[in-house]
């Protein structure tokens, strides 16, 4: 047919025609698929077979460009057959239409495609084929460059060539797919094992990463995309699924190092690979909430194994004094804050840090991903409630913040402060607890008006009550609005005094209702001096005839006094507690050689012993030293005594005298405060059963336990066991009844 122009189209139709009419069309079909077999196989012969590869070399450039040059032998016998067949299937059109169907045979194009797989797609062309295509991949994967026209070519006639029926399996799929994904496999086994031993984790990912996108490309430009499924599982299972938790805990290199040094890239690149593959994320998220688990466990540690408050310690809330030249500097005075509130402030910056910087691998590595940010979610609150000391300290920190940690920032300022805080206060479970204690440093802030703005007070209290209801903050706003009442109560209570005779000393109270204010100091009470009875005395009556049927406590261990006190260089105004006032004035008429024994002072005004001690040892053996003590010492003895240092100097006129403290919370008190905190626990789950049965009337023990434990998890987190406990008690008062099956209540109204 190459050679057909001097020939008639006409004619040659015309004659297949007749044949056909004729009844020759057998002979014509059968004749000319022996002249389309025998032109095919000496094209066989001249092109293909004389084209294969020598395979002496061992150069990958020239064993590609052999195996190529056979390709393109396979492409050009394709052409010519192609191209003939389109001529014959155009002049026996007439043979297709009638003598085909008749005979239930193929027609001439469908004929052609056969003729050429069996006398082409067969051994040993078939396996030179075949081992050009995987060969030449195998060169392209060592980093050379190869034709990838030339496998593109050949594929495209693979894909054509189907087993039967157009409808069925291709040669492409038969038998160019399961040696290019059987080679693969063998190759990325090896390649995932030399990845491992030669590279480090952010490089082992950057390899795998370009093996991917290099398979992709691939599959893209020359092999067919149905490949591409399958080869992506090889690489996924033998370079990813094999090696999750390898490359995650690669020595020096892996998830941790790659935290530590913020790498970014590296930990996005392993977020993108890992979410590929099914059990990629689940073992990334393992690995991190493992890593946030263990530095959230050193800074529990690092907490746990230095804290050691002195009882030497200035008061936290007195914590700033002024500086100045004084006479015989006690040498064991600590003049900053004490040892618990310093690891108190480090434990939240330092957990406040560490979510900082876990918040931005979230947004910036690992995309905002849900499962990631649930699984650091779980290991923050666990890092938090590992601590036991978790809400003394985050009140501590605020209490730091809101007293002078926001000195001269920015309203925005305070607001980011006061929300990382509240990201903290967010992860505990004992709510409850937090709660007890950041009443205390309240009630401290607002009576000693260390505050540095009621507006940051207040926006902290809003988000408190966002996070936990009205309930939580109740009491809280109590003391704010006992405040106001207080300011006005004065104000009328000095315009009282304007119309009868003033007493001698001027006062200011501040009136606490009891069930908001924690009442913590009810029992440190002293017998006052009657000066200060008398001013006492004057605001009670005062207060009393405006509000009948109400009874005034005193609590002189919250109050503070400025006094103004001669020595011999001059006079200072001291600020110094009032049981530290109580102290001073049993000096006021004794001689400069005169003194008193600790038994004396303790008996004359009552003042419990730990005060006592608290509150000599600041003024004899802290910073200022208004006493002498005797014998000269740093803690005070019940066998010491004590006069007045009339020879005491400082430069400044006025000095405030800071109270030592013992520890922010002794292991007696942390014992006690837990008590408390048990006992108002065990009411309020009481309260919450009784409130749902009531609504409920019946329910099931497990449901009640549900419920229960569903409307208590914004304050703690109720103990199964204390729940069923407090129902047993219900029984027993007659607020519940169990039902006959023995696993439901009734209500009992």
């Amino acid at each position: 047919m190459h050679n057909a122009s001097f020939l008639s189209f006409e004619e040659n139709y015309r004659y297949a025609y007749n044949m056909v009419m004729y009844k020759s069309g057998s002979m014509l079909y059968n004749g000319v698929c022996d002249l389309v077999a025998e032109n095919v196989d000496r094209l066989a012969e001249e092109d293909i077979i004389s084209s294969f590869p020598k395979g002496t070399s061992g150069d990958p450039v020239q064993q590609g460009q052999e195996n190529e040059m056979l390709l393109r032998a396979l492409r050009r016998v394709w052409d010519d057959h192609t191209g003939n067949m389109s001529k014959l299937r155009d002049l026996l059109k007439y043979m297709d239409r009638v003598y085909t169907k008749a005979n239930n045979v193929p027609e001439i194009w469908d004929a052609g495609l056969d003729i050429f797989l069996k006398h082409i797609i067969r051994p040993p062309i078939q396996d030179h084929i075949l081992s050009a295509i995987v060969t030449l991949i195998q060169i392209e994967r060592d980093g050379y460059v190869i034709s990838r026209s030339a496998v593109k070519e050949c594929v495209d006639v693979l894909l054509q060539l189907h087993l039967g029926q157009p409808d069925q399996e291709t040669v492409y799929k038969r038998d160019v797919e399961p040696a290019v994904l059987r080679e693969s496999e063998k190759f990325y086994k090896t390649e995932a094992q030399r990845l491992l031993a030669t590279c480090d984790a952010p490089e082992f990912l950057r390899r795998v990463e370009v093996r991917f996108q290099a398979e992709k490309s691939r599959t893209d430009h020359y092999l067919h995309s149905q490949t591409g499924t399958p080869l992506r599982k090889i690489l996924e299972e033998h370079l990813l699924i094999d090696n999750l938790s390898t490359v995650i805990e690669m020595p020096n290199s892996g998830l941790d190092p790659m935290i530590d040094l913020d790498k970014i890239e590296d930990l996005n690149r392993l977020y993108r690979l890992f979410e590929t593959v099914s059990p990629g994320l689940p073992t990334l998220r393992r690995a991190l909430k493992a890593s946030v688990l263990r530095r959230g466990k050193e800074i529990n540690q690092a907490s746990a194994c230095t804290e050691s408050g002195e009882a030497t310690d200035a008061d936290p809330d007195k914590a700033e004094t002024e500086t100045g030249k004084v006479n015989g500097k006690a040498k064991g005075r600590v003049g900053g804050q004490p040892q618990t509130l310093i690891l108190a402030l480090k434990w939240v910056q330092d957990i406040l840090e560490l979510k900082d910087k876990f918040d931005r691998l979230e947004k910036e590595a690992f995309l905002c991903n849900r499962e990631i940010e649930s699984a650091l979610h779980e290991a923050f609150e666990d890092v938090v409630n590992l601590n036991d000391k978790a809400p003394e300290f985050i009140s501590l920190f605020i209490d730091e913040n809101l007293k002078k940690g926001l000195k001269g920032k920015t309203d925005v300022e305070v607001d980011i402060v006061l929300d990382k805080t509240i990201t903290v206060f967010r992860y505990l479970t004992e709510k409850d607890a937090f709660e007890r204690y950041y009443k205390s440093h309240l009630a401290k802030r607002l009576l000693y008006g260390r505050s540095v703005s009621d507006d940051a007070e207040r926006g902290m209290l809003a988000k408190l009550k966002i996070e936990c209801g009205y309930q939580f903050t109740q009491k809280l706003e109590g003391m704010f609005q006992d405040m106001k009442i207080s300011s006005d109560t004065m104000q009328a209570y000095r315009k009282h005094l304007e119309n009868t005779t003033a007493p001698a000393i001027e006062i200011s109270v501040t009136v606490m209702t009891s069930t908001f204010w924690p009442m913590t100091h009810s029992g440190a009470t002293c017998v006052l001096p009657e000066i200060l009875t008398k001013s006492s005395k004057s605001f009670e009556q005062f207060y009393l005839s405006r509000h009948s049927g109400r009874r005034l406590k005193w609590q002189p261990s919250l109050g503070n006094v400025d006094v103004r006190v001669k020595f011999k260089a001059r006079k200072h105004d001291l600020n110094v507690s009032t049981f530290g006032l109580v102290i001073l004035l049993l000096f006021e008429n004794l001689g400069g050689n005169e003194f008193l024994t600790y038994e004396e002072i303790q008996s004359t005004t009552m003042i419990p012993h730990v005060d006592l001690k608290r509150h000599l040892q600041s003024l004899a053996c802290a910073k200022y030293k208004i006493l002498k003590k005797h014998p000269p010492g740093r803690d005070v003895q019940p066998s010491d005594s004590f006069s007045f240092n009339d020879d005491f100097t400082c430069a400044m006129q006025k000095i405030k005298v800071s109270t030592v403290s013992a520890k922010v919370e002794t292991m007696e008190e942390r014992k006690e405060t837990r008590e408390r905190i048990d006992e108002e626990r065990h009411y309020q789950i009481e309260a919450c059963i009784v409130r749902v049965m009531k609504d409920r009337k019946h329910m099931t023990h497990n449901d009640l336990v549900i419920e229960v434990t569903r409307q208590l998890a914004s304050r703690f987190q109720p103990n199964p066991q204390g729940i069923k406990k407090c129902m047993e008690n219900l029984i027993d008062r007659e607020y519940l009844e169990r039902c006959e099956d023995r696993k439901s209540y009734n209500y009992l109204a």
